[in-house]
């Protein structure tokens, strides 16, 4: 699995465009379409997968839905193969993707480099302290590809949590 960051919009928001072979995900497609269109030209695009739906974040799905004929959160592959967890907090919708075999996750604004994202923008706390003591159980070396910023790991992430129960 290949996985490629776009920073793009005003909020540098990370859509990552994963592939396996001539098959690609795009996840979060934020904005700058045309640039997106570009950087996948080389693939058969087969799903798109939405971490919540702050507009940072989908600026670009209604034409990427249309123009790949794809559907949110659905994948025409078996190439691909990931799990789906509900981590509300940020916002009520808020989903992490976990690829199991690849050890990563795909966490938009759920969790960041030494981070969490906030709670006052469609989410609530007590969410987002339920999805930390669920996400608490996956292994520590899964890599971490956030909505924004760099990639931790889910180890070094975890040394945090004790400072948001």
């Amino acid at each position: 699995m290949n996985i490629k960051t776009l920073v793009v919009g005003p909020l540098k928001t990370n859509c990552y465009i994963v592939n396996i072979d001539n098959e690609c995900l795009i996840i979060d497609p934020g904005a700058e379409f045309n640039r997106l269109k570009k950087a996948v030209k080389d693939y058969k695009v087969v799903g798109c997968l939405v971490t919540h739906f702050h507009q940072d974040h989908i600026e670009a799905l209604e034409e990427v839905l249309s123009t790949y004929e794809v559907e949110i959160n659905q994948v025409n592959s078996s190439k691909f193969n990931f799990e789906i967890i509900e981590t509300p907090g940020h916002t009520f919708d808020s989903k992490t993707f976990y690829f199991k075999n690849e050890k990563i996750m795909f966490t938009g604004d759920f969790l960041f480099l030494n981070s969490i994202g906030r709670t006052d923008l469609g989410g609530n706390n007590q969410d987002m302290l339920i999805s930390l003591k669920l996400i608490q159980k996956y292994p520590d070396d899964i890599t971490i590809y956030p909505g924004h910023g760099l990639t931790t790991t889910l180890g070094a992430e975890k040394k945090h949590f004790s400072n948001y129960f």
